[in-house]
């Protein structure tokens, strides 16, 4: 498989009038011919749009969604989820304060009601949340990001708000020393039209990394008869 540089589809500071730091973990979702980049900068979440995924992406509102703390904790890690009814809904949140669930509005660019708090053990940050089967999957990352311990674990609901119970066998997937993978955290999934799922994630790079040099990698993603996600075996 080979991979093609886009470029910067969005450049704090030049593009985004209110933040110039702090350009971490962001998400996407498609609606209607649009894209919108949920992006995070200076512990804010804004929203950018474009027609293509590659960008250029423009801020679309000039100003954040969701300020620095607004809900408690850090306001970091957008993930969106497209349900099956054409409503879309805001994950986002990390540390003490747990994870939050939100539905946007119609027009992607704001909050339809409040953020509702989720809460399940282990929670720290990087939300992702799918849907298979009628079931609600919500997937966060567990440790501190520069550990070697941080990893993947998740629980399931009957509702895009949860409540989500956490699954008997987590983490889903977790360090691996025998062939020096560590760090294995802050995922997304990616679900194929022909039923296959694939986990991305990111961890220590081989050889030499750490915390703060990280490489992104692909698994399989593959579930139990039951729904339960089968834990993930790492690959170099």
């Amino acid at each position: 498989m080979s991979w093609h540089d886009e470029g910067v589809i969005l450049d704090l500071g030049p593009d985004v009038s209110w933040a110039d730091d702090r350009a971490w973990a962001p998400g996407i979702a498609y609606k209607a011919g649009t894209y919108y980049f949920y992006f995070c900068a200076n512990v804010q979440i804004g929203v950018a749009t474009s027609t293509s995924p590659s960008g250029p992406f423009k801020d679309a509102l000039g100003h954040p969604l969701i300020t620095t703390g607004e809900y408690g904790g850090q306001s970091i890690d957008p993930f969106v989820l497209m349900d099956d009814d054409g409503r879309a809904y805001l994950y986002f949140g990390s540390t003490s304060a747990g994870g939050h669930v939100v539905e946007l509005g119609a027009d992607m660019l704001s909050l339809k009601g409040t953020p509702q708090v989720i809460s399940i053990n282990g929670f720290q940050e990087g939300s992702v949340a799918f849907k298979r089967n009628g079931t609600y999957y919500f997937m966060y990352s567990e440790g501190d990001t520069r550990s070697a311990d941080y990893d993947v674990a998740y629980g399931t609901g009957t509702s895009p708000f949860g409540p989500f119970t956490k699954a008997k066998v987590n983490p889903i997937l977790k360090r691996d020393d025998a062939q020096g993978i560590l760090g294995t955290g802050h995922n997304s999934v990616l679900a194929l039209p022909n039923g296959d799922y694939y986990i991305a994630y990111h961890r220590f790079a081989i050889a030499g990394g750490d915390g703060t040099h990280r490489e992104v990698c692909l698994d399989r993603l593959t579930f139990n008869a039951d729904g339960t996600i089968v834990p993930v075996q790492p690959t170099r």
